[in-house]
């Protein structure tokens, strides 16, 4: 990928209690055009979901109070549909297994490689949309 404008419609939500991970991962996505939120916990992630549009999240698994599936599962009673990506240094065999009840689109290891989540994200966000460019009325709420 070069470092164009290539992803100006898609609101990417980086959600870890680490400062240093999630301003390295604003770093990684804003040169790629995404527009980046930044939570620095489950808490406040789910405030910005309530208050926003977010296309995808890119979550910590490993925070205080709210874990990463925690608050993912809190997120999508707000939009049914959020794609999520979980990041964590720990990916037991039981972690993965719950990540695929939550049906998240992939669990990818700390320390991040920038190719690697970059790509993962760029794939979740097709998958998801498609070639559709999203809208900014894209709240799936369930019912």
């Amino acid at each position: 990928m070069s470092a164009t404008k290539e992803h100006p419609d898609y609101s990417i939500l980086i959600t870890d209690d680490d400062d240093r991970c999630r301003e390295a991962l604003r770093d990684i996505m804003e040169p790629q055009g995404f527009h980046t939120l930044l939570a620095s916990s489950g808490e406040e992630a789910l405030d910005i979901v309530r208050g926003g549009v977010v296309h995808l999240v890119l979550i910590d698994m490993h925070m205080p109070t709210l874990t990463g599936l925690e608050t993912l599962q809190l997120a999508r009673q707000i939009n049914a549909l959020l794609p999520a990506i979980l990041m964590t240094a720990d990916s037991s065999q039981s972690l993965m297994r719950q990540a695929i009840q939550a049906h998240v689109y992939s669990v990818i290891p700390k320390p991040i490689a920038k190719n690697v989540v970059l790509y993962t994200v760029v794939r979740a966000l097709q998958h998801r949309y498609g070639s559709q460019r999203p809208t900014t009325t894209d709240n799936e709420v369930s019912s």
